[in-house]
């Protein structure tokens, strides 16, 4: 029998449910930075996709357990072989892994999505279990929709994936259905009818959709879970996950009440949640608990006054404990590269010296046409030099002309990595549409925009925009981002990054393995219908 310890174990799932989140789908260089940034904020489990839904899942989970060191890395089946064989393969590289078997288990999801009887589903699950324990001592699973299913079927099907071999028992509120007090119920109902089950290990998966996410999933934990599922700045299907960042400082900060403790790096949740943001081009609210950006501003004179007496009058957190920076104007242009690296650092990001000779050029370049530089201006220079997906074309000058009553005209002048250098012109309605036009003109990409937005970076009239466009071609969807202190080449540099990434999937496309040769062709496509799985 083991002990429910003191320690709660973060169960990151960003990169699997998270990336479900519509929009928030991910390269995977992307999901690489994600991962690596995952390892430095110390969570216990990567949940790093789902193997059996894409061929590009399979690489990106493959991918991360050969490169990512540190977390338990997991991946996603259902409870058949081929999925399971598919994530085993997926996950070998990694020294710790575990592979994340599901299955439904409430009536509404026997009835209309499984149409299967009780029996059937006790047996497809134990068989799942027995099977991942063949390629895996570390086997979790979940019974989907657990807090609509049935008390006494629920203790069953644990009690029977408990005999077959799991390890960890997730128990997942699919639909952000429960309530607190009714959740914690459920916890207290497992652990007093469900023998050998202080022998695993209880885990939570909350969904927001009524706004009780990270408070189900606290609950959970004083009713006896010790691990939880989460993503970072709680992105995930339909109103996403519980947030890492509110979860893990509500455990921090609350630690008189709750008596326990996790293994996170706090300092690194705010660097991590803005990585996250930029990737996925979901902006962080400004009111977001934790991480957003009037989280630690106070404005009321009242507020101020107490702020000035003593913080903790009005903080119940210090900036720094999540890697907050106070300080707003920090460099200029005088200022040389140790400083530029260490305000870097301070920031919570580690750029090589190819990076960071790379990014002290542009924010030498920056600081000449700004008035005074922000932190967030740094941070979007280091986000984009990271981030932009490189390719054969490179904008090397942009010339515009825009009059009131008058279509606008454009002049990129493009080069290729084959030495090739393209001048083409474009009309169009406004500055950007005539840039669009030139560029598509030189490239010879056809997209179609579907939408496209343009937010500010910092504040001031001098401040960085950031466009963030998304597009479709060829019945596939791509987003771009970029940002600059001129919005017309922001949003320029953004299209060129969608055809790029155009560029880079047709080559990927033409020499991607057959990693899915034992899958059959019916099971891939159904895994991709059930990506929301848990």
């Amino acid at each position: 029998m083991t002990a429910i310890t003191d320690r709660v174990l973060i169960f990151d799932t960003t990169l699997r449910d998270g990336e479900q989140s519509p929009g928030c789908s991910m390269t995977q260089p992307e999901k690489l930075r994600v991962a690596r940034a995952l390892a430095e904020l110390n969570v216990d489990v990567i949940e790093a996709g789902f193997p059996a839904a894409s061929r590009g899942d399979w690489e990106a989970v493959n991918a991360v357990a050969s490169e990512v060191q540190g977390p338990t890395i997991a991946g996603l089946a259902r409870c058949t072989r081929e999925d399971i064989e598919l994530a085993a393969r997926a996950l070998s590289p990694a020294p710790r892994h575990r592979i994340h078997v599901f299955l439904a288990t409430s009536a509404i999801h026997r009835q209309y999505k499984l149409n299967m009887a009780q029996e059937e589903i006790l047996r497809r699950a134990v068989e799942g279990v027995r099977i991942a324990r063949e390629y895996c001592d570390d086997v979790e699973f979940s019974p989907e929709d657990a807090s609509r299913t049935e008390l006494d079927f629920l203790a069953q099907v644990v009690q029977a994936v408990i005999e077959a071999g799991a390890t960890t028992i997730n128990i997942p509120d699919t639909v952000g259905y429960t309530v607190p007090d009714e959740f914690g119920e459920l916890f207290r109902y497992l652990r007093k009818h469900v023998r050998g089950i202080d022998g695993v290990t209880l885990s939570v998966h909350c969904h927001d959709d009524l706004g009780m996410a990270v408070a189900n999933s606290l609950t959970a934990v004083v009713a006896g879970a010790r691990q939880i599922e989460c993503t970072i700045n709680g992105i995930g299907e339909r109103a996403g996950n519980c947030s890492l960042e509110e979860v893990v400082m509500a455990l921090t900060t609350r630690a008189a009440f709750f008596n326990l403790k996790t293994g996170v790096n706090t300092s690194r949740l705010y660097p991590t949640s803005r990585l996250v943001s930029n990737i996925t081009g979901m902006p962080i609210p400004r009111n977001k608990a934790v991480v957003g950006e009037n989280a630690f501003a106070h404005e009321s004179g009242i507020h101020q006054h107490g702020m000035l007496k003593h913080r903790s009058t009005y903080e119940i957190m210090l900036p720094a404990d999540v890697g907050l920076p106070r300080s707003n104007l920090v460099l200029g242009k005088h200022s040389g590269r140790h400083a530029f690296r260490e305000r870097v650092k301070q920031l919570g990001f580690e750029l090589d010296e190819a990076e960071l000779n790379r990014v002290f050029e542009e924010f030498k370049a920056l600081a000449d046409r700004k008035k005074e530089l922000f932190d967030g201006d740094i941070e979007a220079l280091v986000l984009r030099a990271g981030g932009a997906a490189s390719g054969p074309w490179a904008l090397e000058s942009l010339q515009v002309a825009a009059h009131s009553g008058a279509q606008a005209r454009a002049q990129a002048r493009l080069t290729h990595t084959d030495g090739r250098k393209l001048e083409r012109d474009g009309i169009g309605d406004g500055p950007v549409d005539a840039a669009y036009k030139a560029i598509v003109s030189a490239t010879g990409t056809q997209v179609t925009v579907r939408k496209f937005e343009v937010h500010a970076v910092t504040i001031g009239e001098d401040a960085q925009g950031e466009a963030i466009l998304y597009v479709e071609h060829n019945g596939r969807s791509y987003r771009g981002s970029s940002v600059s202190t001129n919005i017309i080449e922001a949003a320029s540099r953004a299209l060129l990054e969608v055809i790029n990434r155009i560029e880079l999937s047709r080559h990927s496309s033409a020499r991607s393995p057959e990693v899915h040769a034992e899958a059959r062709t019916e099971d891939t496509a159904a895994a991709r219908a059930v990506h929301s799985a848990v």
